[in-house]
This record gives structure tokens, C-alpha cells and sequence, in this order.
């Protein structure tokens, strides 16, 4: 009987909320796209009055560059606002109302434009493929999925509290982590095809992946990590790296962004 409960009411939901990402993948995803958009907005204003900005001119406009090559192949309908943090951690994201923050420590990783384009091309691909919509929805429905196991079950003895924990457990290593890798592979392949048709070279994406690893930053175990190991992306790259140099050899005006 709890079977055909959670199964009826998470199938339903499943139907009415699936669409396809631009690889071809089944998604869920049912969250307005303004919404998002507006929450992608204010959390990146709040960053911007809580982290200290790059104001050096000639970093902001060889991220920039970059950033703007991308776009112009990926989505140049929407107004896409890009920031520099002076963070030495080697990040970048991108967030949803078309929001690109890179942190100055990535300059250190990301060697040349190429390497920079295949971050910032990773974190434009999260966005296009409604990544963030698709982690509220899948955490929507994990949340509600353990509310109707809760309702219907003695949750309140010794071994009901058990349960829910293993349920919570379970539930966090079988479905929320492995969708989140499965993001970061789509992403990886996506930012691998935009930055091959904005001009950039992109062997240097496996470079850039093994400059990550040569850099010692600590990473757990890829059974417990949201990201794939750094051989797993370089495998993930390699596997569609023929795709991306056919891309790259159509291009006449590479471009030329320097720092």
C-alpha cells in the first residue's frame, strides 16, 4: 500500500513536469522559469555586496572577452552580466537571470583563454540546461516522497526513527548526488561544444582538468561527491572531444583575448 502511494503521487508528478535538457536527457523540472530567473538575480546581487569585487581593468576585460565569445554562440538573447570576485579559490559559476561570477584564484588554474573558456562555457551549459531547476525539483520530490513514508508510518519508535534515517541517507547517495554528477558531465560537454564554436581550442579542457588535479585540492570520493572525479571528466571530455574539433575547425574568426 505505501508502495502505490509514493509511486502514484511521484509518478504524477513526474509526467505533468518532465521535459528534455539540450542533450536529450529526461528532466524534471517545474519551477517557472521566472522564478528562477528572479532568484538567480538577487543571489547574485547579495554576492556582489557581500564579496569584494576585481577592479582591475585588465582582468575584467580578458574574463569578459572570453565570457562574451561564449555567449555570442550559447544564448546572446539574453543580457548576461559577468563579475570577477577577488577570491582565490578556483571557481566560477553562473546563475539563472543570466549571472557569470568568476573568482580571480581560477586565473591561476586556467592557464590561457582556452582553459578560462571551458569553465565559464561549463557554467553557461548549467543554466541552459535548467540544472537549478532541476535540483529543486528533484529535492521537491524527495522531500515530499519522505513526508508520505512519514504519514503513514511509526516514525516515532527507536525503529521508525532508523528508517527515515537510512530513507534520508539512501535517498541523498542514490538520487540527489548522482543527478548532481550527471549535471556537471552535461555541463562539461555542453561548455566543451560552446567553447569549440566561440574559437577556443578545446583540447585544452583536458588540460585544464589536469591542471586541477596537479593543484592537490582536496576531493572526496566520487561515490560521495556531487562532481566526477577529475579522470572521469577528462574521460567524459576525450569521448566527445571529436564532435568539438569539428566544431572548432569550422570557426574562421578565432578569438583573441588576452591578459
Amino acid at each position: 500500500m505505501l508502495k502505490k502511494i509514493i509511486t502514484t503521487s511521484l509518478t504524477t508528478l513526474v509526467l505533468v513536469s518532465c521535459v528534455t535538457s539540450p542533450l536529450g536527457r529526461k528532466q524534471l523540472n517545474f519551477m517557472p522559469a521566472d522564478q528562477m530567473n528572479t532568484m538567480g538575480i538577487e543571489a547574485f546581487s547579495q554576492m556582489k555586496q557581500e564579496n569584494p569585487i576585481e577592479t582591475n581593468r585588465q582582468i575584467n576585460n580578458y574574463v569578459t572577452c572570453i565570457a562574451n565569445a561564449l555567449i555570442q554562440v550559447s544564448d546572446n538573447k539574453t543580457e548576461w552580466e559577468v563579475v570577477v570576485f577577488k577570491d582565490e579559490t578556483a571557481n566560477a559559476f553562473a546563475l539563472p537571470g543570466g549571472k557569470i561570477g568568476v573568482h580571480t584564484g581560477l586565473l591561476n588554474i586556467a592557464e590561457n583563454q582556452h582553459q578560462l573558456a571551458a569553465v565559464v562555457g561549463h557554467e553557461i551549459g548549467h543554466v541552459l540546461a535548467n540544472h537549478s531547476n532541476e535540483r529543486v525539483s528533484q529535492e521537491f520530490v524527495l522531500s515530499q516522497g519522505l513526508t508520505l513514508i512519514k504519514s503513514v508510518s511509526n516514525t516515532q519508535s527507536e525503529m521508525g526513527q532508523q528508517v527515515m534515517g537510512l530513507l534520508g541517507i539512501g535517498a541523498q547517495y542514490g538520487i540527489i548526488l548522482p543527478y548532481s554528477r550527471t549535471h556537471e558531465s552535461e555541463a562539461d560537454e555542453m561548455g566543451l561544444y560552446f567553447m569549440a564554436k566561440a574559437g577556443f581550442d578545446p583540447t585544452e579542457s583536458v588540460k585544464l582538468w589536469q591542471n586541477m588535479g596537479a593543484g592537490n585540492e582536496s576531493q572526496p570520493p566520487e561515490f560521495s561527491s556531487t562532481h566526477p572525479s577529475h579522470d572521469t571528466r577528462i574521460a567524459n571530455l576525450n569521448r566527445a572531444m571529436g564532435q568539438a574539433k569539428h566544431l572548432y575547425k569550422q570557426v574562421v574568426n578565432k578569438p583573441n583575448c588576452n591578459l
